[in-house]
């Protein structure tokens, strides 16, 4: 038989085939194509697929596309709903060539009043994965995208603690509207434990994984405290891709973004933002944002870059005008905890040599340093203007944040602080639990005056402050690390002025508080003053307390307790002119931060008091021998001091 010969019959037996087929489909349809496709996807699966309405296929190359009604496909029998999928009807186009290589790709998934429930077991089984143990993440049909006409979303997902469900909805088209509409959605539930209510808008396609389409989308969400709208374009809803979005948010706390975003913020109190929300690669930016965090406003920009070890966040942010009571939460301070704490001692008084958790004033909420692995930072901010603090005049603020492999550090930081300049240098080793904590602060040229009452600015002229602090400790919140704190404090206060008459109450000089009450007060000089103390295991103990002026010097003793935020110094007055009437005896400083106790010591008065009494008994001018201050007090050397030699 002659080649040509075999050829001819060859295309008659196909086109004979060709035929007949078209003959069985004309007279019987596709619906004799349901059971070998169920029984393939058993054996596939493990899952029962039904077909219970008609089939239909619409031959094409290379994507033919299959029209099936009243649609199940089953869960795997570990999981909480029956079906993954129930649809009155399913319509998909599929890539043949794919197909025949063992690759389901569908390009335009077409469901009518879906029902659709995903869920993630513990051990990391997805019922969307087609294998038989649900493990395999290439047995996944890839679907790029997707129309829905009415349904519901369900999702569950036990490890993240997150159970969702989605009702969707095509929007009805205006008259004179030429567009396909688009969909609305709303959902319930839970995200990482946090309740859950979103509702929105969006294009009638759902481009799933396609990165040349943005898709249209509009979203009002309260996932526990945050609240956030948006409105804009995400290219690829499942990459993510790309997206171009206005973003609001608001909440009580930016910590609570490390549930829903997986980055470590700071604690803040009640907070808003309005901004550009930008994906392009690897690096999400939030640009161009303007709010508040409390009582202060706060702009600029901040972005996540991913693809290193870890994310890297950087930011630029600015305050115009910062309220210092809102950094409280970032160190750890409780909203109000002065003032309850000032109430407690009013309330109870000081008793005991404990001070109780009511009465204490330092910062004792822990840092949540476990979350400082998730991301690297480095972050600067400033603060143009701060609004004035009774306790701290500060005036401006600068910082550089930098986050490392869990070592937090602050260099510089840097407050303008009645008139001077306060540096320091922080480092918080968040590797240890409890943390590592170091501090180095430098006070330059602060303006005395400038920290006193506002009734007694005026009396304190020129004198400025300098010193150094230098602690180390451990804890995992600003209160214990000082409770643990080894290292030295060094306070200066040089030149200026005085209030005579502040000193002469130092002294308990009668005579000379009774002149300056008739004749006014007037300044004297400040030679210095000199704070230093050694810091062992939270206690200050003091190695020089010492003021000294023209007229009296005090020396001081004792220490300072922070773990229990006890005070307990003595100052003594060494008078430098002669006093004809006066009651000198030591002063005690005790009680606690919330509310220091200043007395004089009464033993050493009524002896003073009855001795004079005594002598006044046998001649009434005996009577004033006890209460002369003979003095001398010596000047004391402050130059040496103050040039740092002792």
């Amino acid at each position: 038989m002659s080649l040509l010969r075999i050829l001819k019959w060859t295309a008659s037996v196909l086109l004979a085939l060709v035929i007949a087929a078209f003959i069985f489909i004309a007279l019987f349809g596709w619906n004799w194509l349901r059971a070998p496709l169920e029984r393939q996807t058993l054996a596939q699966t493990g899952r029962v697929l039904l077909i219970q309405g008609d089939l239909t296929v619409h031959l094409g190359w290379p994507w033919p596309r299959l029209q099936a009604r009243r649609v199940t496909f089953a869960n795997p029998a570990w999981a909480t709903q029956a079906n993954m999928l129930k649809a009155d009807e399913v319509a998909l186009s599929i890539h043949l060539p794919q197909l025949l290589a063992q690759q389901l790709v569908v390009s335009d998934l077409h469901l009518v009043k879906p029902i659709v429930f995903l869920e993630r077991h513990r051990d990391g089984r997805k019922t969307w994965l087609l294998d038989r143990n649900q493990q395999d993440d290439s047995a996944r049909i890839d679907i790029d995208r997707l129309t829905l006409d009415q349904g519901v979303i369900g999702f569950e997902d036990v490890a993240s603690q997150t159970s969702l469900q989605a009702e969707l909805a095509s929007l009805t088209k205006p008259a004179d509207d030429t567009l396909t509409p688009g969909v609305s959605f709303s959902a319930k539930g839970k995200y990482n434990g946090l309740p859950l209510i979103a509702k929105g808008t969006g294009d009638s396609v759902l481009a799933l994984r396609d990165d040349s389409t943005p898709y249209g989308l509009s979203l009002e969400a309260t996932a526990g405290d945050t609240h956030v709208k948006a409105q804009g374009h995400i290219t690829s809803l499942v990459k993510f891709s790309s997206i171009d979005m206005q973003l609001s948010l608001s909440g009580d706390n930016l910590n609570q973004l490390f549930t829903l975003t997986g980055i470590a913020l700071p604690a803040t109190r009640d907070y808003v933002a309005q901004g550009h929300l930008l994906r392009r690669g690897n690096t999400l930016r939030y640009e161009a944002f303007s709010g508040r965090v409390g009582t202060s406003d706060l702009a600029g920009w901040w972005q996540v870059e991913t693809g290193g070890k870890r994310p890297l966040l950087t930011a630029d942010l600015v305050s115009t005008r910062l309220t210092l009571d809102d950094l409280g939460p970032v160190i750890g301070a409780r909203p109000g905890k002065l003032k309850a704490a000032v109430k407690a001692v009013a309330q109870t008084g000081e008793a005991g040599a404990v001070t109780p958790a009511s009465k204490r004033v330092m910062p004792d909420l822990p840092f949540k340093f476990a979350n400082w692995d998730s991301l690297d930072a480095e972050v600067k901010f400033s603060a143009k203007s701060i609004r004035q603090a009774s306790y701290m005049p500060l005036e401006a603020l600068s910082a550089q944040l930098r986050l490392k492999d869990s070592v937090l550090t602050l260099d510089p930081l840097r407050f303008g602080v009645a008139g001077g300049q306060l540096d320091a240098v922080i480092t918080l080793d968040g590797r240890h639990n409890p943390i590592q904590a170091k501090a180095q602060v430098q006070l330059k040229r602060l303006a005395l005056a400038k920290l006193l009452p506002a009734d007694q600015k005026a009396k304190a002229s020129v004198s400025q402050i300098g010193g150094h602090i230098k602690l180390a400790g451990s804890g995992n919140s600003v209160g214990t690390m000082l409770a643990h704190a080894d290292g030295t404090v060094a306070l200066l206060v040089s030149g200026g002025e005085i209030s005579q008459m502040a000193m002469e109450k130092a002294g308990l000089h009668l005579w000379e508080i009774f002149r300056l009450t008739l004749t006014g007060d007037k300044q004297i000089k400040l030679r210095c003053a000199v704070a230093n103390f050694d810091v062992k295991a939270g206690d200050m103990r003091a190695n020089t307390l010492l003021l000294d002026t023209e007229v009296t010097t005090l020396l001081g003793s004792g220490h300072i307790d922070l773990a229990q935020e006890k005070l307990d110094l003595t100052l003594t007055q060494k008078t430098k002119n002669t006093s004809p009437l006066s009651l000198r005896s030591p002063i005690h400083i005790s009680g606690n931060f919330a509310k220091p106790i200043i007395r004089v010591d009464q033993t050493r008065v009524a002896a003073r008091a009855l001795g004079a009494l005594a002598l006044g008994v046998i001649n009434p001018l005996l009577a004033l021998i006890p209460l002369v201050d003979a003095g001398p007090g010596q000047d004391s050397d402050c130059v040496q001091w103050l040039q740092g030699k002792k």
